[in-house]
Order: C-alpha cells, then structure tokens, then sequence
C-alpha cells in the first residue's frame, strides 16, 4: 500500500505519519509497538519497511477496531489497554523492543461514531465516550455523580477551562432536576456559557476534559511510558504524538529527567541520570499542507526520543 493510500484511510487519517515513521528509525528485522492501533494506518506503514522476520505489536481495547485488524503474520494484536503494555509483551515471548509509538489522539472514527458521544455534533447521541466499551465508568456517569469540586478539577485540569467552578455548578443543577444522558443535555446545561463566537471552541474543550476523566488516559499514559523506559533497547526510539498540554508535559518530562513526573534526582555527585535524548529540541509540529488536510492535525505535538 502506497503512503497516500494509508493517508487517506476512512477510518482516520494518521497525523504526521511520515514523520512518525523517520522518528521510529525502523530496522527491518526490529521489534516495534504501535500502542494506538485504530485504523491501522501507521502499523500499515511500519509494516512496508518491516522485513519478513519484523515483529509488529499493536494495542487497541476497541472493539471496531479489532474488526479493522490487518492480516500479516508479522503484526500481533493486543486487545487491551496499552497499560498493560510490558504483560502483553511478556505473553508473546518480547523481552526489549527497537522502538515504540503512541499516537494520543481521538480517532476521527470514534468522533463520527454517534453512538459513541465522542462529538458534540450529534445531539441526541448518548453520553458514553468509552474507548473500552466494556469499562464500568463512562461520560454519563461522571456527569451525574461527581460532586461540584471534583467535576470542577475535571473540566479545569483537562479541559483548561476558565469557567470550571460555574460551569460544574450549572451541571449540578441541571442534573438536580433531570439527569444529563445525551449530548442534547450536556449543551442545555451549559447554554449560558455558550455564544455564537466560541461555542464549538469551548464544548470541544469541555468534551475532551471528560473523555479523558473517562479513560483515565493521564494516568495510563503515565504507565505505559514507564513501561516503554524498561522495554526499550539501548539506542531505541520512543516517538509519542499528543493533543494536549498534560500530555505533552508528561512526555517532556520523561525526556528531560528520566521520570513522567519530571524530577530531578541527582546521584550523589550531583549528575543528573541521563535516560533518553531527545532527538529535536522543541516537538514537532504538522506542516501546514498538512493541516490544510487534516485540521486535526493542528494541535499535534511530536516528540522523538532515543534510549541511552
């Protein structure tokens, strides 16, 4: 399959793909994951430079996307979260991989899907936003249960919003009088923050602050990159992709101090542990053809490190 061709997939369009796949740095016979398989369009990719004893793991928890599995004998799948990432490696026998990537994003796929309460484009669409369609907590339940300080730390930590505190309020007292079950609910109940200049802006931002409480992603992401730090060979590329400011950080971190926390611990000589480096000073970011294309790919931030 030619690039273009992956590029244009109906599932999702993979961001920066090329980009990507220079920064994994592919060896042909090396082992590699792509913890966010979705469409599959940069494990498709990554396999045209695989050799024949290549290995490809990738990890998607979604059910649509196991049915978007692609047949290669070099390609394993993982269907679990990618915090389980060091458990699945272990079951298919990798004890160091040659270079992983993680692209953070939501799928375009999952943002079309009604039913899933990804977009607030659809407003009867029920309030879900699991990735794992299986998992106990979704949107609804955050909406209706959370008390006015936790949901204000929601909508403040992951959706960088100005306005939490009220905005938290607002829901508490829409859902006193009606629980908020679709997306319908959740714009009514916030109306009053809502104008014509900003609205999409600000329900995007309140939309990714709860599908990120949902799925929990900071704290997974925080697990999976501790795990890759272990599995990595030395001179192994870590190439993540990020959509948000957390996310970025956490990364950044990681990079800069060994640790997703991002301190600093001397050894008694005062040396800093030099754990990666990072292959660009600042991340990298879509061109503009690109976002032209795709305007997701706007926000993107890409970050390359190697193993030392």
């Amino acid at each position: 399959m030619q690039l273009r061709e992956v590029i244009m997939s109906k599932y999702h369009v993979p961001v920066m793909l090329q980009e990507c796949l220079d920064g994994l740095r592919i060896e042909p016979n090396g082992v590699y994951v792509d913890v966010t398989y979705g469409g599959g369009g940069h494990s498709r990719a990554i396999l045209n430079v695989l050799g024949e004893r290549g290995k490809l793991l990738v990890f998607d928890q979604d059910e649509d996307a196991v049915e978007n599995r692609i047949d290669d004998p070099r390609l394993y799948f993982c269907q679990g979260n990618f915090r389980y990432l060091e458990n699945f490696c272990s079951y298919y026998g990798v004890s160091k991989i040659d270079g992983l990537l993680a692209d953070l994003g939501v799928s375009s796929h999952h943002l079309d899907a009604k039913g899933r309460g990804f977009s607030f484009r659809f407003g009867e669409a029920d309030l879900d936003m699991r990735m794992n369609t299986e998992a106990e907590i979704s949107a609804k339940n955050v909406l209706n249960t959370y008390d006015q300080p936790r949901l204000a730390k929601v909508f403040r930590s992951y959706g960088e919003l100005d306005k939490a505190s009220p905005m938290a309020n607002a829901v508490l007292n829409y859902r006193a009088a009606k629980p908020i079950e679709t997306t319908e609910d959740l714009e009514i109940a916030l109306e009053r923050f809502l104008n014509d200049k900003t609205r999409n802006k600000t329900l995007a931002k309140v939309y990714q602050a709860v599908r990120i409480e949902v799925n929990a992603e900071m704290s997974t992401l925080e697990l999976m990159l501790e795990q890759a730090t272990d599995l990595l060979k030395p001179s192994g590329r870590l190439v993540v992709m990020s959509y948000h400011s957390l996310e970025d950080r956490i990364v950044k971190n990681l990079v800069q101090t060994g640790n997703v926390a991002g301190d600093k611990n001397p050894d008694p000589f005062g040396n800093l542990p030099q754990v990666y480096k990072a292959i660009s000073r600042k991340p990298v970011m879509a061109s503009s053809q690109e976002i032209e294309i795709n305007s997701r790919a706007r926000s993107a931030k890409l970050r390359v490190a190697e193993r030392i």
